[in-house]
């Protein structure tokens, strides 16, 4: 049915959308204070760029996840059932808000490595650790797509089987 393909797509464009908004903000907070530490230690160039990127990283979960319904799973398809739409609608907003919010504050967190570095600290390996921690929670969200989906596959079958 076309209605549910539709709102699976509405899903993966959330998905998709949040991530990169997410990517965004996290990117420019991080790159706004990297150009504020150029001004004192202009020969970090190298480690603040690494720390800017880091929050951009979250983007490509929101198309990872398309990718993966669309190869992995292969289900989207006019021929796609309501409760695989609902899924992937459910998957799509949590994993979009997830590296939005994931995404903004590794921003933050970047920023204040890239402050203490220009700052003259030598923090950058302690730090660009710490700003892989906020991205765990956008890699188990991503994870609990394969678990969204099969659950959704498995009461989609006994569905089939009991109608």
């Amino acid at each position: 049915m076309e209605m549910n393909l539709l709102i699976a797509y509405i899903g993966i464009a959330v998905m998709i959308g949040l991530s990169g908004i997410g990517s965004a903000y996290g990117v420019t907070i991080a790159g706004n204070a990297a150009i504020g530490a150029l001004k004192k230690n202009d020969g970090a160039f190298g480690n603040f760029l690494v720390l800017t990127a880091l929050p951009g990283t979250q983007g490509l979960y929101g198309f990872a996840g398309y990718f993966m319904f669309q190869t992995i799973f292969g289900i989207l398809t006019p021929g796609m059932t309501a409760i695989q739409a609902a899924a992937i609608l459910g998957a799509g907003i949590a994993l979009g808000l997830v590296a939005l919010f994931s995404a903004i504050r590794q921003g933050q967190v970047c920023a204040n490595g890239i402050a203490a570095i220009g700052q003259g600290h030598d923090v950058f390996q302690q730090h660009a650790d710490s700003c892989r921690i906020p991205r765990t929670l956008c890699d188990c969200s991503f994870g609990c797509h394969f678990l969204d989906w099969q659950c959704a596959d498995r009461i989609n079958s006994n569905y089939r089987l009991h109608k």
